[in-house]
Formats: C-alpha cells, sequence, structure tokens
C-alpha cells in the first residue's frame, strides 16, 4: 500500500521499557533491509486481546504493519502457519516479512485500513445494498476457496473444534456473563436449562460436515484491497485460531456479526448463495465431479435445515461472545465492549424464541435481561 507519510509520527507507548527495548533491537537490523522509517512508527489498531498493530513508513513511500503480541505464550506461530496455508489456498492474508515468535513481533505487509465493517455500515446508512452484496459476495466466495482447499482439508493441518471446545467455550458465557457481570448463582433447576442447552449446542456442531473454519470470519477481520493494489477482495486478517469445525460457523459469523445486523431477508439471501456454492464444490459431501451423484449429507438437500443448524450454530458463538465481552470488561478494564451486549442479547432472544427446544435457554435469558422479553427487541 502506498500513502503519504508523515514526517515524525507521535511516539508509541509501550508497556514498560523492556519491551521498547526488545522492539528496538528487533528492529534494528531490519531497517536497511526493508527500507523502513523507525520515525513514522504509529499505532494502527489493536483487538479484543493484548495483540496490537503498529503502521511502519518504507523510504519508497509504502507502509508495513508490524504486529506486537506480548501474551506469552503469544500467537505469533499459529499466525505465520494458518496465513501460509491460507495463502496456499488462494486467500488474500498479509505476507509475513519477518517474525521472531519468542518475542512475539512480525513485520508484514500492509492491506490497508478500510474494513469491511466500516464499508458495509457505510452501505447501510446510504442503502446501498448493491455495494454490500458485493462485498458479501466476495467474502462468500473466498470462505468457499479456504473451506474447499486441499491443504487446509488435509487431516492434522488443522486442530478440531470438537464437544469440548464447544462446552469450554460456553462456560465463558456462565463464568463471565451470569456470574460476574450479573452476579448470578443458577439454581438446580437453571443449571439444567444449561445443561440440556449446551447439550443441543453441543450436538448441532457435531452433526454438521467439518471444513477448514477461520473462527472469527467477521467484516472487522476482512479488509477492502484499494484499487489498483495485488490481490483480491477482502484481505482476511486475524486467522490465526483457525480450526476444522462445523460448515456453518464462518458464514453465520458473517451474517451475524457483533458490530452489525442485517434483516433476515439480506441475511437468507446471502446464506443460500453461500449454501448453492458449498453444494457445488461438494462440502457437504458430494463429488463435485459428479453432479449426478446423491450427496449423503441432508444438509445438503434441505436449505431449512442448513438454516436452522446454522442459527444454533451462531447462538453458540453469541453466547461466548456475550461472556467474553463481559470478560474483558471485568477482567481487562475495556468496558466499551459491554455496549454491544444488547446486540446479541437480541440475537440468542430472536433464535431461542424460534426454536421449542431453546426454550430452557429463554427462562435464563429472561432472569438476566428480562426486558428483550417483556418489550421486544431491535438489531440495529
Amino acid at each position: 500500500m502506498t500513502t503519504a507519510s508523515a514526517p515524525h509520527a507521535p511516539p508509541v507507548p509501550w508497556p514498560d521499557a523492556d519491551r521498547a527495548a526488545r522492539f528496538d533491537r528487533w528492529l534494528a537490523p531490519l531497517v536497511a533491509r526493508h527500507g523502513l522509517r523507525p520515525e513514522t512508527l504509529a499505532p494502527a489498531s489493536s483487538d479484543a486481546g493484548f495483540r496490537r498493530y503498529l503502521r511502519i513508513t518504507t523510504s519508497d513511500g509504502r507502509t508495513r504493519i508490524v504486529m506486537d503480541d506480548p501474551a506469552q505464550p503469544n500467537q505469533l506461530a499459529p499466525f505465520v502457519q494458518v496465513g501460509a496455508l491460507m495463502a496456499g489456498c488462494g486467500l488474500h492474508v498479509p505476507a509475513v516479512l519477518a517474525h521472531d515468535a519468542a518475542l512475539g513481533f512480525a513485520l508484514m505487509e500492509d492491506l490497508g485500513s478500510q474494513s469491511y465493517l466500516d464499508t458495509l455500515l457505510r452501505a447501510q446508512r446510504e442503502e446501498d445494498l448493491p455495494a454490500a452484496n458485493a462485498l458479501m459476495r466476495d467474502a462468500t466466495a473466498a470462505l468457499l476457496r479456504w473451506q474447499a482447499c486441499p491443504a487446509a482439508r488435509a487431516e492434522g493441518a488443522l486442530p478440531t473444534f470438537d464437544e469440548a471446545f464447544v462446552r469450554r467455550e460456553l462456560q465463558i458465557f456462565v463464568d463471565w456473563c451470569v456470574q460476574a457481570h450479573h452476579g448470578k448463582q443458577w439454581d438446580e433447576k437453571q443449571r439444567g436449562y444449561w445443561d440440556r442447552t449446551v447439550t443441543l449446542l453441543a450436538a448441532n456442531i457435531a452433526a454438521q460436515p467439518r471444513v477448514p473454519m477461520h473462527r472469527d470470519y467477521m467484516p472487522r477481520n476482512l479488509l477492502v484491497v484499494p484499487a489498483g493494489a495485488e490481490g483480491a477482495n477482502p484481505g482476511v486478517i486475524d486467522f490465526q485460531d483457525a480450526v476444522m469445525g462445523p460448515i456453518t460457523y464462518d458464514i453465520a459469523s458473517l451474517l451475524r456479526d457483533a458490530f452489525i445486523s442485517w434483516d433476515e431477508a439480506e441475511e437468507l439471501d446471502w446464506a443460500v448463495r453461500y449454501w448453492e456454492g458449498a453444494r457445488k464444490a461438494g462440502l457437504f459431501g458430494m463429488d463435485p465431479a459428479d453432479p449426478t451423484g446423491e450427496d449423503p449429507h441432508e444438509m445438503a438437500l434441505d436449505f431449512g435445515l442448513f438454516w436452522r443448524r446454522l442459527e444454533w450454530t451462531v447462538l453458540q458463538r453469541q453466547l461466548k461472545i456475550l461472556g467474553i465481552f463481559c470478560r474483558l470488561k471485568h477482567r481487562d478494564g475495556k468496558p466499551q465492549y459491554v455496549e454491544d451486549l444488547p446486540r446479541f442479547y437480541a440475537y440468542v432472544v430472536k433464535t431461542a424464541t424460534r426454536y421449542v427446544e431453546l426454550s430452557p435457554l429463554l427462562r435464563l435469558i429472561e432472569d438476566l435481561q428480562p426486558q428483550f422479553l417483556q418489550t421486544g427487541f431491535t438489531l440495529r
């Protein structure tokens, strides 16, 4: 990416002098090799964890991104590994130019700062559905490319998103949303409601075909590539947690995001297009070379079943995120995330109201947030 560079950026804050010194020593040999201008280093973005991103200008006016991941252990090694896997599958991910997994630093290609989220929010405000459709089609095509990639589907290429994984994630909701945020301790009847819900959600995920899964395929982690730049939309980031998991997880994450909501007619249209693409790619088990063959998986034959599994899968994700956002406030001192809790309560109530099997969960949410059942809800 090329951009006008400031002669001197404001100093980048560091948590302590030792971290700053380690970074300076790591960066020093890269300055001449990559034409970096250290005085231009400036914050680019951060995420919900400890990781952050810095932008640095090169002597020819381009920019690069520095990842700073001070956590121990950090996620640099899986980031590099999964990034190489995705690139080999034809996805547009940032090329890693240098990294040190022990220190938690990486220098990589800059895919720009125009996120899908900002662009989709603007399209939504301006009622520009064609612009939103174009972005969502690109995101769906990239997702299908990833899920169908033989290298990513190879045994052992990615960890498995199994029942134990599901249960650990759902426990975050109990520990941080129910107990820490709302100060509730469930009685025996309520614990029974929760156990039934967890069993249903885990069984739903287990019943689906497994595909390579980004695990956070949402608009904030997709970038609109600048016109004239190499590589197609979208630029994909934050993929270090990739696993083999249920086929509906990533498309559900794209459609029902933490920071933007759509009318259900739009969700259904995009979901049908994805479902048709997945069938053609053989992701439900059908051999794409034999279109006359019968697909052995019922989700390929019944979009209604696919949609129900998608809704239940995203429900598991939404409960986890409710817990994570509460944990960010109470443990990590980031209270701004709880401002988005109402969107997730609305998602959960909408889904639990639709399926009688999920009525036990509805009773639990009613105890936490009764207004969502008493007065209705909106998602925008």
